[in-house]
């Protein structure tokens, strides 16, 4: 019989659409999904049975789902900061990599990082990296929920060779891990200027064939849109279109530089939108059009970036930033209101991964990936507007509790699955390494 646990606590925020903060409520949850949400006193007699879990001072509500990171560079924060993307990719990430970054590497960043993401309220990660095995064994370590990528660019790298047997590696990683419950695979073109028209059609039937996302960086910077101009004689976008990439399984990432056209062909194209507001600002590379896009019925989702390039992967720190941004830059505090804000990171980024039917919001069937926001610190009070208070007041540090697909991975701030202190040991270990080897 499944283990039935019962959260109390003083807010609930479901982020069912038309929902609104509740009090009094309870969660009910039975193996792996939600059984019940309802009057706190009706659910405790019903279910005396359950184990409660008093949360006094917190908001329940769904996971955070971060759109687009690329979990294994957190064993390069801060390795080359205050540089543009291209020097920064070219002069320092993409030599790095090449030396480095191996299975157990890879493995042992997403390890580390899924910690970071886990202790800020993340509960599923929208992944973009080499070694697809690495990654897909560190999140079932951790119990993490992962879009894990078959991750493709035209040039050699330590992990394969060309794109075919990028795409061959990457077939056989989803072949192994194909049923496992807290995974599912992207088809992952880097970018147009790193991928060739060949490589986008042979991801494009990838994603037909297996009915997989397909999750790029596009538009990041002026110079991949001139450079674009110069080299096919039309803009990324347009090129992807003709290539018929353009639909609801396509996550663009970053989606700097658009035009009005651009907006409303990817509105017509129901193309998904994860916006990096942190790392766009570090990178100088732009401002995304939030605000516009939104109006126009494009979804809009909230991812981190790496952590070489951000370097926080804090959901807090983007669910503030994507409505300040966007109220800063049209001189309209009205758009993205903290709703939307938070609409971004669980239910638009469940839509975005074709996971609306099982993530994004507390309804009952729904998997049981829901976290606990501790709201009693002295700089979270008073509490007017709880969902408000979560966009522009609460951070990371303030989740207590992290339970995916029912089980509680995170208890009290502690990890349960892992023993944190000794993946930092390893990490301080390679990057000691590393170093050496410079």
């Amino acid at each position: 019989m499944n283990p039935k646990t019962l959260l109390l606590p003083r807010w609930l925020l479901s982020m069912e659409p038309g929902s609104s903060v509740q009090t009094g409520q309870a969660v009910l949850l039975q193996g792996e999904r939600i059984a019940a949400v309802g009057d706190a006193t009706a659910l405790c007699a019903q279910h005396a049975d359950a184990e409660p879990v008093a949360l006094p001072e917190h908001v329940l509500m769904p996971g955070l789902i971060n759109s687009h990171t690329h979990s294994a560079m957190s064993l390069l924060r801060g390795v080359a900061d205050d540089l543009g993307l291209m020097d920064w990719l070219n002069h320092h990430i993409w030599p790095l990599e090449k030396r480095w970054v191996s299975h157990e590497w890879t493995r042992l960043g997403s390890l580390f990082s899924a910690a970071e993401a886990l202790r800020g309220g993340v509960t599923t990660l929208n992944d973009m990296y080499f070694f697809p095995e690495a990654m897909a064994e560190a999140a079932l370590q951790a119990g993490i929920r992962c879009a894990v990528s078959i991750n493709v660019i035209d040039f050699p790298t330590g992990y394969a060779s060309g794109p075919d047997e990028y795409i061959a590696k990457g077939e056989a990683a989803y072949a192994k891990f194909k049923g496992e419950k807290l995974l599912q695979f992207t088809s992952s073109p880097h970018a147009p200027y790193t991928v060739s028209d060949e490589t986008f059609v042979k991801l494009r039937q990838l994603s037909e064939r297996e009915g997989l996302q397909v999750h790029c960086h596009i538009h990041e910077t002026l110079d991949e849109v001139e450079g674009s101009l110069k080299q096919f004689g039309m803009r990324p976008l347009a090129r992807l279109e003709k290539l018929g990439l353009l639909n609801e399984k396509m996550i663009a990432v970053h989606m700097v530089h658009l035009t009005d056209d651009e907006i409303a062909m990817l509105a017509g194209n129901r193309v998904h939108i994860a916006h990096n507001a942190s790392s766009n600002l570090k990178l100088a590379s732009g401002i995304c059009r939030v605000a516009d896009l939104d109006a126009a019925g494009v979804n809009v989702v909230l991812g981190t970036d790496g952590a070489a390039s951000n370097n926080r992967q804090d959901m807090f720190e983007e669910i503030r930033q994507a409505a300040l941004l966007a109220k800063g830059s049209t001189g309209k505090p009205t758009v993205v209101p903290a709703r939307r804000a938070l609409e971004m990171a669980t239910i638009n980024a469940a839509k975005a991964l074709g996971r609306e039917a099982d993530l994004g919001s507390i309804q009952v069937g729904k998997l049981a990936d829901v976290i606990a926001v501790d709201l009693s610190a002295p700089e979270c009070r008073p509490v007017y507007h709880p969902d408000a208070q979560l966009a522009y007041v609460a951070a990371r540090e303030h989740v207590s509790d992290v339970w995916v697909q029912g089980d509680r991975v995170l208890k009290q701030r502690q990890l349960t699955r892992f023993d944190l202190s000794k993946v930092l040991a390893q990490v301080e270990e390679t990057v000691a390494q590393m170093k050496a080897g410079d």
